[in-house]
């Protein structure tokens, strides 16, 4: 029985990019299948294939599902900016368990797919959708609506969120989408009301390989606004044609949209335009305010994955008992867990999304007319946000515990201060103002933000670090400006005020360089949302838990800055005092999962002037493996012990730890030096600890350190990252793909800043794909593969290894026959290379009696001798999996 649900749109007929997209091509080989165990729950079926679009671009994809044969509804996964298919894989497997055909990809120019980065081009990304819609409707798992309609939904995070979202304005046969953490405009994200956010949009360059690696003209159009510090409208027309708001009219399908209110990069203000265009068109939306975002915070994962699932049960299995959770949720926080000092969650909920100016009251603010400067160069400049310190905690997760962090300069800024107010305020929306400006100069730029003061008037706190930008024009007559300030949700305790502050400069944004005076005065009182109907499920724990004494805000932010919080540990081994890293018995599971491990009983150990090589195929476990020593998340079994302290969040030994994790981002407008000595800055720790001269001299910058980092290639860039990852010279340096995007001059040289560094007695470890280069870099080897150790110890013992034979054939091998091949005694796996075979023997393995089987099974062989390289090895240890 078909159980589909009405189309909740308007009939029309497809777009012609849709059709256009028809033409797909499946290379020829490029299929490959692999089986994803699990004891509770089915195998999940995982194939890869690479897809040409007809244009010369290559788009890589895997396609999962689980379970008995039969027709069922299908998911688009997409991955989030700088990432690739893998990083969706478990929500991925879980969903195909779940009864979904599920197919994930990488985006033009990420992972292994080809093309530039076209920021969702509708002419590339998008029609790469339709593409991919026209595969799973010719799939014999999938169910259809008609026709060349197959039942789809799409889901992402950011700029996989921002694709399910225009894959739902462009195709309509999208039937569901649930959308995390994106853009609904574009331009209005990186240009908000005309100004430059120029640390993110760095950031997003950086990321995504270097300005080289994006579509030619919006190469050109970041170099220019970059170089102006002004967003003209040619860039704007550039973004808002690639942003879902382009097409608001045409999303019409059931959509859940789950936004962070710890983001400055796409604030709550996205998803509320979204919900208010898709609810105009007549489809069901569900509003979900999550605890994280791009500057930190808990990501929620496991809660989200749940509702995006019983979202698709609902809309596309047409399961009315499916629990969708209600119209508007918001997650809260309500102090800190003594254990582990993470912030604590409720949920907050109602029947109907109360937009961000619901149940409105007005603050009265008190305060005369005010001067201030725009500094000559906009420096100094005040600190909110500061992208790439978020991780999983950050500047915004002090803020949600009432610790202040923000800095505004003293003559760079007016404030407005409200009475005390005589009970507990819940804001929930944007609060607003209108203010008058004059200025020196013709236009003006500001950033508006409300803070909590604490009853004694120093203690302030700046919720979720957020604060919004305003462009002034015709300001040098005076002009009111209404002022929507930035949407959270926050609770102001009775006895505290709200400060408003107007200032002339933010790090995060690009503000005029020339001098100016700006004159703001109140034309309005502040205007604050309640939201009245949402209804908090839990009571809040007492306020002294969750308002900190001022002496332990300044000691958190120390310590957050430093990374050097005092934790319960156990005793240091003095056994290992001079052992960089000893890992034993190492294991984490996946969240929500008792039986399912991304980590498994993991050992090796790292001595002194090593550079150590991390191998394994994605989804083997190393970047969880990076992310536990590094600190970042706990082992749920097992230790890590670095010169034989034990590791944990904040553990004062990382200090002795440098890592280069993901491209850093760096302000186009500054030198190399300069950024390096901004960013030592802003750890906190005193400037002659950063020894800057020795990781600029290993690092091998030269004279490029002067320029501008607008000017540096690719390459130039990459080993800045590095130098920042050196500085202080740590005895542990930790490097997670330092060649992507690199040229094979460039590999070269950031290999020599590798050997150069260990040479003094240093240890370096170094996760890396590029498996020739690992080779001439390395000394020592770890081989991951699904969580656990394969093989550990020097380079040349495992690539000399004598149990690895290449067997020449006159013909390809097919698989069954390679199958049987590995099935042969004393063979321990058998992969097909395109030489032949690679078999790895087992103990009782030799040479002759393999070559009497394998004339025995009619394999054409034509030679068989020992195979050295490392990729040919590598293959052998994991089995063919990567």
């Amino acid at each position: 029985m078909d159980l589909r649900l009405p189309r909740l749109r308007r009939p029309r007929p497809r777009r012609a990019l849709a059709a256009a997209a028809a033409v797909v091509v499946v290379l020829a080989g490029a299929g490959t299948w692999t089986a994803v165990a699990s004891d509770d729950a089915p195998e999940v079926r995982r194939a890869d294939r690479v897809m040409a679009t007809g244009e010369g671009v290559r788009i890589d994809t895997s396609f999962f599902t689980a379970g008995p044969e039969g027709r069922r509804p299908a998911v688009l996964l997409g991955h989030g900016f700088g990432g690739s298919k893998e990083d969706v894989r478990a929500q991925a497997e879980d969903l195909a368990r779940d009864g979904y055909a599920v197919l994930t990809w990488s985006a033009r120019g990420f992972g292994r797919s080809t093309g530039k980065i076209g920021l969702n081009d509708p002419e590339g990304e998008v029609a790469d959708v339709s593409r991919l819609v026209d595969w799973l409707a010719a799939r014999p798992e999938v169910r259809l609506d008609k026709d060349g309609d197959p039942r789809v939904g799409m889901a992402g995070n950011s700029y996989g969120g921002a694709i399910a979202l225009l894959g739902a304005g462009y195709d309509d046969r999208v039937d569901a989408v649930a959308s995390a953490i994106t853009y609904f405009d574009l331009a209005e994200a990186l240009f908000p009301d005309g100004v430059f956010k120029k640390l993110w949009a760095g950031a997003f360059v950086t990321s995504g390989g270097g300005c080289a690696r994006f579509e030619p003209e919006l190469c050109a159009m970041y170099e220019r606004v970059a170089e102006s510090g002004v967003p003209d409208a040619r860039a704007r027309a550039l973004l808002e044609a690639r942003s879902p708001a382009a097409v608001a009219d045409r999303i019409d399908v059931p959509t859940l949209l789950m936004q962070g209110q710890t983001d400055s990069l796409f604030p709550l203000g996205q998803a509320d335009a979204a919900a208010r265009a898709i609810r105009a068109n007549g489809a069901p939306v569900g509003v979900d305010w999550l605890a994280g975002g791009h500057d930190g915070g808990d990501p929620e994962t496991g809660r989200l994955h749940e509702r995006v699932r019983a979202w698709f049960d609902r809309y596309l299995k047409g399961d009315e008992s499916a629990d969708t959770g209600p119209a508007f949720r918001v997650t809260r926080t309500g102090g800190v867990d003594s254990t582990d000092g993470r912030a604590q969650l409720r949920g907050a909920s109602a029947d109907a999304y109360p937009g961000l100016h619901s149940g409105t009251r007005t603050v009265e603010l008190t305060g005369r007319e005010q001067r201030f400067a725009n500094p000559a160069g906009a420096n100094p400049p005040a600190v909110s946000a500061l992208p790439g310190i978020g991780g999983s905690g950050g500047l915004s997760q002090l803020s949600s515990l009432g610790i202040g962090v923000s800095l505004d300069f003293p003559g760079q800024h007016a404030r407005f201060e409200s009475a005390p107010v005589t009970r507990d305020l819940r804001v929930t929306g944007s609060p607003a103002v209108t203010v008058r400006v004059r200025s020196t100069s013709d236009d003006a730029v500001l950033f508006a933000k409300v803070y909590d003061v604490g009853p004694d008037g120093r203690q302030q706190v700046l919720p979720s670090q957020l604060v919004t930008p305003v462009r002034v024009e015709g300001a040098r007559a005076g002009k009111d400006v209404e002022l929507t300030l930035p949407a959270v949700d926050h609770e102001v305790r009775e006895g505290h005020r709200l400060r408003l502050v107007l200032a002339s400069t933010d790090l995060a944004y690009a503000s005029p360089a020339a001098p100016a005076t700006y004159t703001v005065s109140l034309k309005s009182g502040l205007t604050v949302p309640t939201a009245p109907g949402v209804t908090t499920a839990a009571a809040p724990l007492p306020a002294w838990v969750v308002w900190l004494p001022v002496a332990g805000a300044v000691t958190a932010l120390a310590l957050l800055l430093t990374g050097r919080r005092r934790t319960a540990a156990p005793a240091p081994d003095p056994d290992l005092a001079d052992v960089p890293l000893q890992i034993t018995g190492l294991s984490k599971r996946y969240a929500r999962s008792a039986d399912r491990y991304a980590v498994r009983d993991l050992s090796f150990r790292v001595d002194k002037g090593q550079v150590l090589g991390l191998l394994g195929p994605n989804g083997a476990g190393k970047t969880t493996t990076l992310r536990m020593l590094m600190g970042l998340i706990k082992p749920d079994d097992g230790e890590i012990r670095v010169f034989g302290h034990a590791v944990r969040p904040g553990a004062p030994v990382l200090s002795r730890v440098g890592a280069f994790v993901e491209g850093a981002g760096f302000l186009p407008h500054l030198s190399g030096r300069e950024n390096l000595e901004l960013y030592w800055a802003a750890t906190g720790r005193p400037p002659e600890d950063a020894h800057l001269d020795e990781a600029l001299e290993i690092a091998g910058l030269g004279d490029a350190l002067a320029r501008a980092v607008r000017t540096y290639s690719q390459g130039m860039r990459q080993r800045l990252a590095i130098a920042q990852a050196m500085l202080g010279l740590p005895d542990l340096l930790i490097l997670d793909e330092p060649t992507n995007g690199l040229d094979p001059p460039q590999i070269r040289e950031m290999r020599e800043v590798m050997i150069r560094y260990a040479a003094a007695g240093r240890t370096v470890i170094v996760s890396s794909h590029l498996l020739a280069e690992v080779e001439q870099s390395c000394t020592h080897l770890v081989v991951m593969d699904r969580g656990r150790l394969v093989q550990a110890g020097p380079v040349h013992d495992i690539i000399g290894s004598g149990d690895t034979l290449l067997v020449g054939t006159v013909t390809p091998v097919e698989e069954p026959l390679a199958e049987k091949v590995a099935a042969l005694p004393g063979v321990e796996s058998a992969v097909r290379t395109d030489e032949g075979l690679l078999v790895r023997l087992g103990a009782d393995g030799t040479a002759p009696r393999l070559i009497a089987e394998l004339v025995r099974l009619e394999v054409p062989v034509t030679s068989v001798g020992p195979h050295r390289r490392l990729e040919d090895a590598f293959l052998t240890l994991i089995g063919g999996s990567a």
